[in-house]
């Protein structure tokens, strides 16, 4: 792993990164912000989030979903924890150093609404908007991505792949 910016106070924790798609095989991301890092802009990121105590990766993927975007799935919708990867980022007052996998989520409807009720506080202000985007497009695209490394990663992953990333200083 690189060294470590000492900027701020070093949180680690186990997270849970989702690649929901729908019934078409598009893909949802949140256009994302972090107020109390203007210079970091906004970016597109995966839904996901930490594990608490005890949680199951599925576990863990059925709450952040349903916590972020109002879907409840079942486990059976949810694909295997392929992709793992670490990574330190920004966000709030600490450095955030998170051991993550990500795994699909399949729903059975066509790009449906995202119904953010049951976010967290910090959540409603760092989340200005979603998209369901074309997996070409997240390939092709020049927007900045967490994790950064999606639009390569991508169809790999999508094909089954595993995938053991290495360390991603994000911010």
């Amino acid at each position: 792993m690189s060294e470590l910016p000492r900027d701020l106070p070093v949180w680690e924790r186990r997270a849970v990164r989702l690649v929901v798609r729908d019934r078409a095989g598009l893909v949802l991301l949140f256009h994302t912000r972090d107020p109390d890092h203007p210079r970091l802009g906004t970016w597109w990121e995966l839904p996901g989030g930490g594990m608490d105590p005890g949680e199951t990766f599925a576990r863990t993927a059925l709450r952040e979903l349903r916590e972020e975007t109002g879907f409840v799935v079942t486990a059976a919708q949810l694909g295997p924890p392929s992709w793992r990867r670490r990574a330190s980022f920004v966000h709030r007052q600490s450095r955030h150093v998170q051991d993550e996998v990500v795994l699909t989520v399949r729903l059975d409807a066509d790009a449906p609404d995202v119904d953010g009720t049951d976010r967290l506080d910090y959540e409603v202000e760092d989340y200005v908007g979603f998209r369901w985007w074309p997996v070409p497009e997240i390939v092709a695209g020049r927007e900045r991505f967490y994790p950064g490394r999606l639009p390569e990663l991508l169809p790999s992953f999508l094909a089954g792949e595993e995938i053991d990333e290495p360390f991603e200083l994000w911010s």
